[in-house]
């Protein structure tokens, strides 16, 4: 653990009345038997639960089928792993040296379970209705941006085909900073394009997850600035 869990509990906009259970959701197993796997298993079931109640009220003429697509979407490694870093849970993971010094804190895997075992950990101490609203807020800039139309489109591919409408030149990314070692770098990628004078910054273990998230940075700006 790099941080105390008191400050990201704050962070997350989350008061726990047994704090126990946070530390609990935040804690790998590589530190033993007392781990996040149980929280994690919980929290994985009612996620799937509380983004299929979302969607089926977004969409009510989705077929089965298009629904749980879009679940999946939602809710797979990737997409929790950005959210845990966008929230900078890695810091305040509690891992064995080993994880620790391989660079456990920034793998997909350890992040995404750290995120469904915090949404456990909510659920065993305030219920689902408190649980419900938190995952709500967490994915809202997912919900709010999903569109029958897009939903199969990765965001560089909805800001280039924005901008072929209005035909205007492509989105531009470029490498800001690349640091880290070898096997647990982080990538820094800045975008910019012809319809705003503002640029987006996107970050990732990849660059082209680092233009993945800058190009979804512009998008939430040029929304703003509808």
């Amino acid at each position: 653990m790099i941080k105390g869990p008191d400050k990201l509990c704050k962070k997350l906009g989350l008061a726990f009345k047994n704090p126990q259970l946070f530390s609990m959701a935040l804690t790998h197993r590589s530190m033993g038997a007392r781990n996040n796997e149980r929280l994690e298993f919980l929290g994985d079931s009612i996620l799937g639960f509380v983004v299929a109640e979302k969607l089926h009220d977004m969409f009510p003429e989705a077929s089965e089928g298009v629904l749980s697509r879009l679940r999946a979407n939602l809710v797979n490694q990737g997409v929790l792993a950005d959210l845990a870093r966008k929230h900078n849970i890695g810091d305040y993971l509690i891992l064995g040296a080993g994880e620790l010094k391989s660079g456990g804190y920034r793998r997909d895997s350890i992040l995404s379970d750290a995120v469904e075992a915090i949404i456990g950990a909510l659920f065993k101490d305030q219920g689902i209705e408190t649980c419900r609203q938190w995952v709500l807020d967490l994915f809202r800039d997912k919900f709010e941006s999903l569109t029958l139309d897009n939903w199969q489109k990765d965001p560089k591919t909805q800001l280039q085909e924005l901008l072929q409408a209005k035909r205007l030149d492509l989105p531009e990314y470029s490498l800001i900073t690349m640091s880290g070692l070898l096997h647990e770098q982080t990538f820094k990628v800045k975008c910019t394009i012809a319809l705003t004078d503002k640029c987006a910054i996107g970050k990732g273990v990849s660059r082209k997850r680092a233009e993945q998230d800058a190009a979804e940075q512009m998008l939430g700006l040029l929304k703003g600035e509808k």
